[in-house]
């Protein structure tokens, strides 16, 4: 959208780093999965060492925010959702492996009531080890962080705008988006989504020493859930 027009019913945001060979195939199929709605979207280019920006097609609709270095995939959606300006913000993958075609599924549970809707990946692309590790980071965060939710290694999720102000910016948040929001009374629900294999590139968020730092921010998030202001005004 131009400056200075309407806020747009929906704003997709896109954290992306080093993809510029899958940025112009998933801005093509964001296109046709949004066909008909009044949309956005914000490419968050996380300080990419690539041509990333440059393969972005201008557009009425389309924004780009680029970080002068790479932040990580938290900081990139975190800006992401603070300058989108739709009434319902859509989060997702720039890498292909999230299928734009599941976006009107979610703005489709949104419109029945939901807050949040994470997707969930039924049947995942990725390697022996990345799925054994992230069901077992799964099961410890779900049970600790009370959140419910069993794949919050997927980016693809809608929320309202409302659920913004529940996040806190923190390098690990991404992973705790369902715990924060739900922390903060909205409703939550999940759907199974499409996972694809990764054509191009490489991931660039794997797992080195990931394990440890999300049992720190998992302690962390907990301690800021149990601390939360609970009041109500009078009428």
């Amino acid at each position: 959208m131009i400056e200075g027009s309407a806020a747009p019913a929906v704003s997709v945001v896109v954290p992306l780093y080093d993809e510029e060979e899958n940025v112009p195939i998933l801005q093509t199929e964001l296109t046709a999965a949004l066909a008909g709605l009044d949309y956005e979207i914000i490419f968050v280019d996380d300080g990419s060492g690539d041509q990333t920006a440059k393969q972005i097609a201008a557009g009425p609709n389309v924004r780009v925010l680029s970080f002068e270095k790479n932040a990580g995939q938290s900081a990139a959606m975190f800006a992401g959702l603070q300058a989108a300006r739709g009434a319902t913000c859509v989060l997702i993958d720039g890498d292909l492996q999230n299928d734009p075609a599941d976006i009107p599924r979610l703005l489709a549970e949104i419109e029945r009531g939901a807050d949040l809707v994470c997707g969930y990946r039924a049947q995942r692309k990725d390697t022996l080890v990345k799925r054994i590790t992230s069901r077992v980071a799964n099961f410890i965060r779900s049970r600790f962080t009370k959140d419910g939710v069993r794949d919050t290694g997927c980016t693809l999720k809608a929320m309202r705008r409302e659920c913004i102000r529940a996040l806190v910016p923190f390098t690990g948040m991404h992973r705790f988006i369902p715990a924060l929001v739900k922390g903060a009374g909205f409703r939550l629900v999940e759907i199974p989504v499409n996972h694809r294999p990764r054509k191009f590139g490489q991931s660039k968020y794997g797992l080195g020493n990931r394990a440890i730092r999300a049992t720190r921010d998992m302690f962390g998030v907990r301690w800021l859930l149990s601390r939360q202001l609970n009041y109500k005004l009078r009428d």
